[in-house]
């Protein structure tokens, strides 16, 4: 067999999601760097296609029929039971993220960065061997910078049946809506996906743990939002200790599929579909990370420093591999540093990313958004006699024409914690309509280290829901 021609790169970067487009195109498109992205699915990576950009125009799809309702009370007269059309909805949203596949390929062609569509593996520290997709064979390619973003996948539970569910990444081949839906999971994409169904008038069991969900944001998101959720019409299962099995009666799309859940406990629930959201893994196994030494953690993800280096010199890894705050723009945000630091110029030499104060916001229903410390973080950070809350909670004027039952289940509700003598604002929590473009603002504020009394001094926008921020006593 004929020895592979090894090809050289100044760069490589496994996976052509947000982190690596970001660190390729700055080495690239700045540095004048040759670099190659090897990318073994659809460009742009889980954002694009099974992520961000899909899930929120899900969240607007069924806005919008959350808006019809709210038009009744307006005096519009809006007919019940608007058909909706779903498959449409499906097929124009795949079109939009078709179009920015092709858009993300047009960038790295235009700086120069080539695409190699296949699987990688190190078969040498600082060599990897692609099996390409197009089944013509292998090919390897060197750098002496190669960069690991080849993001995560969503976890299947080991219950006998479970191949019968969907992950998030199911939800969104999706064709029809089914009738009844079961939702595994107390994170975000469990809320977040639970409120979509929700929200267009599936029927919605969501199966959790604990009391509450959203267990990593503070204690008000937490309660309140499960408050909502159940208010609103999600059939909430507490304290959920695992299904048994399940089992597929009947195969098909829709309506025409059906599940049965069976508990540890020996209740049993039929469905039309269930969704796992249990957790996401790294995409790691068949790197070979052990011919170079790359060290992973207890749960598989890629260790790094604050540079993003890894265990080996020359390797680095961001984004979800890492397990470090997995969002988009904070993979982004790292690529770029990354980029800078590798080939930019020396006052660049330290360049990294800070991950505090990351600005967050869950499409759930309502929004919720979030920056810096829960209560509980500030409570054990600075110490009970050193943190003051400022805490509020009202119905935005867009539902004062609501029934008061119905004003009811639309709360905004808002918490500014600050810690010290100068009341440095450090942890910000909001939701309610609109808290999504509401937080950006806020969050730069808080980037930059404002107290409340900054907070304070800001003239107030009359009349919106973000005035209270500025005005809470």
């Amino acid at each position: 067999m004929a020895p592979v021609e090894t090809q050289q790169y100044d760069y490589i970067v496994l996976g052509g999601g947000s982190g690596g487009s970001g660190s390729a195109r700055r080495a690239a498109g700045w540095y004048g760097k040759k670099t190659l992205i090897v990318e073994s699915g659809r460009s742009g990576g889980t954002c694009v296609n099974v992520g961000c950009v899909p899930k929120k125009m899900t969240w607007n799809f069924a806005t919008i029929n959350e808006m019809l309702h709210v038009g009744k009370s307006y005096g519009y007269d809006i007919p019940d039971n608007i058909a909706m059309d779903y498959t449409h909805f499906k097929n124009t949203r795949d079109a939009v993220i078709k179009r920015l596949n092709g858009a993300y390929e047009r960038n790295w062609n235009r700086e120069g960065i080539d695409l190699v569509q296949g699987r990688a593996g190190f078969v040498e520290p600082q060599t990897i061997e692609v099996k390409l997709a197009d089944g013509s064979g292998s090919a390897r390619y060197t750098a002496p910078h190669i960069l690991l973003a080849t993001g995560g996948r969503p976890n299947i539970p080991s219950v006998p049946g479970a191949e019968h569910g969907i992950t998030s990444d199911g939800f969104f081949e999706m064709e029809d809506l089914p009738p009844k839906v079961a939702v595994v999971g107390a994170g975000y994409i469990a809320v977040e996906l639970a409120g979509v169904m929700n929200a267009v008038n599936v029927e919605t069991h969501m199966f959790i743990r604990g009391e509450t969900f959203l267990r990593k944001f503070d204690p008000m998101i937490q309660k309140t939002m499960t408050d909502r959720y159940e208010a609103s019409g999600v059939k909430l299962h507490r304290n959920h200790s695992g299904f048994k099995e399940v089992q597929l009666i009947r195969d098909g799309k829709g309506k025409d599929k059906l599940l049965k859940l069976i508990g540890h406990d020996g209740s049993e629930l039929e469905v039309n579909e269930l969704l796992w959201a249990v957790g996401r893994a790294p995409e790691v196994e068949d790197l070979n990370l052990n011919i170079p030494g790359v060290k992973l953690n207890a749960g598989g993800h890629v260790v790094v420093d604050e540079y993003q280096n890894t265990s080996v010199e020359g390797v680095y890894a961001l984004g979800d591999v890492t397990g470090q705050a997995e969002l988009t723009p904070v993979a982004i945000a790292a690529g770029r540093q990354l980029g800078s630091r590798l080939f930019g110029p020396p006052e660049l030499k330290s360049s990294k990313l800070s991950y505090e104060n990351i600005p967050t916001v869950v499409f759930s229903h309502p929004e919720v958004g979030c920056v810096g410390l829960t209560e509980p973080e500030a409570r054990e950070r600075y110490g009970d006699d050193k943190i003051k809350i400022y805490h509020t909670k009202f119905t935005a004027m867009f539902y004062d024409v609501m029934p008061a039952e119905e004003k009811a289940k639309n709360p905004t509700e808002m918490k500014i914690i600050c810690a010290g003598p100068q009341e440095k604002v450090v942890g910000l929590h909001i939701l309610g309509l609109g808290v999504g473009e509401m937080l950006q603002g806020f969050g730069v504020a808080v980037k930059m280290g404002a107290t409340k009394q900054d907070f304070d001094s800001c003239v107030a926008i009359h009349p919106t829901s973000a005035e209270e921020l500025v005005t809470m006593r």
